[in-house]
């Protein structure tokens, strides 16, 4: 465990429905989901994504506050089984009813069966990765850029090129034409474009799952643009009776997430320390 101490101060979010979602939460708790990005939510955003592992407080939180709600999920663009291993999710005794939502939904972890189920994957996620090393070396722009392999989708990612931002802008276009070409799209994110299968995103994912289970409250909690999509499904449930908090895990790099939240905390550490606080709440 880390060393984060909780604060017994628990922040009011700045927008009226983020305070009706805070306080439908703490009222019916057992109708309330909880649910997680992984990638600089519960994780730290490091330069190798193959690195990335949960905040060291991020499970005893998690812990806390899973037995005293209706579910807890992790909502991810990464393969289902790669979240649960690089954040430490399998055989937490309090996190028996743990669901990871890999591939944006694709694929489905619960810790009850520790089984992973998923569709059949998209033909075009072959083809793009077979033919992706040679294309980005053709139109030169291979120097400080590398591909992420995700299994049901492929990533490129520029952090490491001279200038990130200008090799991110650079590749947009010709990654678009040719996710185009082999069916996908691409979705971009800090400084990675994903081309992957259209229709799949965690705006789907994450509503399927609250009808699903029944839940009278959701929290989303995420930091990059590939959440969007679950801040539109947080908002479009809001209309439907479905009380709801978004919560920005801060990044100077993502300002649309931040305007449209009703709760910005610092980073994976404050995200933690908010769920932990409202674990404290609940006791």
């Amino acid at each position: 465990m880390g060393d984060l101490v909780y604060s017994p101060e628990l922040p009011e979010p700045v927008t009226a429905a983020g305070r009706e979602g805070l306080a439908a939460l703490l009222a019916r708790p057992e109708k309330a989901v909880i649910a997680l990005d992984f990638d600089g939510t519960l994780a730290p955003i490091v330069p190798d994504p193959e690195q990335a592992r949960a905040h060291p407080d991020a499970v005893p939180a998690l812990a806390a506050l899973a037995p005293k709600v209706l579910s807890v999920a992790v909502v991810t663009g990464r393969p289902a089984g790669v979240a649960v291993r690089y954040g430490g999710l399998a055989g937490v005794p309090a996190l028996e009813h743990l669901v990871v939502l890999g591939h944006y939904g694709a694929e489905r972890w619960d810790a009850v069966s520790s089984t992973v189920h998923a569709a059949e994957p998209h033909p075009g996620v072959a083809s793009v990765r077979a033919e992706l090393p040679g294309f980005l070396d053709t139109i030169g722009a291979w120097r400080g850029t590398w591909i992420e392999e995700k299994g049901r989708a492929v990533a490129v990612h520029t952090r490491r090129a001279q200038d990130p931002q200008a090799a991110f802008e650079a590749l947009r276009e010709p990654l678009a034409e040719l996710a185009s070409r082999h069916g996908l799209i691409v979705e971009p994110g800090r400084l990675v474009l994903e081309l992957r299968p259209p229709g799949i995103d965690k705006g789907v994912a994450l509503a399927d799952y609250v009808r699903e289970v029944g839940a009278e409250t959701v929290l989303y909690a995420g930091d990059d643009l590939g959440d969007l999509p679950a801040f539109a499904a947080v908002e479009k449930l809001r209309s439907d009776q479905v009380k709801g908090l978004l919560v920005c895990s801060g990044s100077g790099e993502v300002a649309e997430l931040a305007e449209r939240a009703d709760l910005v905390v610092d980073g994976p550490r404050g995200v933690v320390a908010l769920l932990g606080v409202i674990a404290a709440r609940l006791d």
